[in-house]
């Protein structure tokens, strides 16, 4: 495979952002500067499988980016049992989205894997993230110069996995499916996605959860060096 690949793409969250943690720091944040006295923990437990679904929802073209802003809160916030108003719900959603790219730890090894790759390939970003919050990201975490291009979902009117943020990716590379690797968490929206189209890939699986599917595999971003 290492003779064959020209081109690798990342996922953004969950792939080289630790987004976890510092979406955590961010609510921890947001939540001191509002006066919420909210347990923090209590309320990322339900927070992270909504969030999860709403993500799901907004790939699927189910709910818009306001929804999902909204809804995220509102049905976390219900999930604990605790009354916040609307208006304040409103100006969550905007100050987690503001302060969230103050916060940029990124998974273990990601500086030290894009050293190692930067001069054997072309490295890119296919992310469906908020487009204003993806480059804050990676400006703001120092890796956006090695990348020579970055496909967000909004630039394409698609979101992952859906084949046209694929291709719309590739043809602004200049780079031929069967000469890229896709590396990313989620196996639907990343790697199956790649997949159908075409593309090398590997999933990032950081939790060690998903063991039942024949894709390639990494729970380290120190094991890329495997394959690449």
């Amino acid at each position: 495979m290492k003779h064959t690949i020209k081109h690798v793409f990342f996922d953004l969250d969950h792939t080289l952002w630790d987004f976890d943690k510092n979406s955590g720091l961010t609510f921890e944040k947001i939540f001191k500067l509002n006066h919420l006295d909210i347990r923090l923990d209590e309320f990322l437990e339900v927070y992270e499988p909504i969030n999860f679904k709403y993500w799901k929802l907004y790939r699927e073209e189910r709910v818009s980016k306001s929804d999902l802003r909204y809804g995220r809160l509102k049905d976390a916030f219900d999930a604990i049992k605790v009354s916040v108003e609307d208006k304040m719900i409103d100006h969550l959603s905007v100050a987690y989205i503001d302060h969230l790219t103050t916060f940029n730890h990124l998974f273990e090894g990601a500086i030290d894997i894009l050293e190692y790759l930067k001069d054997k390939y072309n490295l890119h970003i296919i992310t469906n993230g908020f487009e204003e919050a993806q480059e804050r990201k990676m400006s703001n975490a120092n890796i956006k110069h090695y990348f020579e291009t970055i496909t967000n979902s909004e630039m394409v009117g698609v979101k992952k996995p859906n084949p046209k943020i694929f291709n719309f990716a590739l043809n602004t590379a200049n780079a031929n499916p069967m000469e890229s690797m896709m590396i990313g968490d989620s196996l639907e929206a990343d790697i199956e996605g790649a997949h159908k189209i075409g593309m090398n890939t590997l999933h990032f699986d950081y939790k060690d959860l998903q063991h039942d599917h024949n894709y390639n595999r990494i729970v380290s971003l120190k094991e890329i060096i495997d394959y690449l």
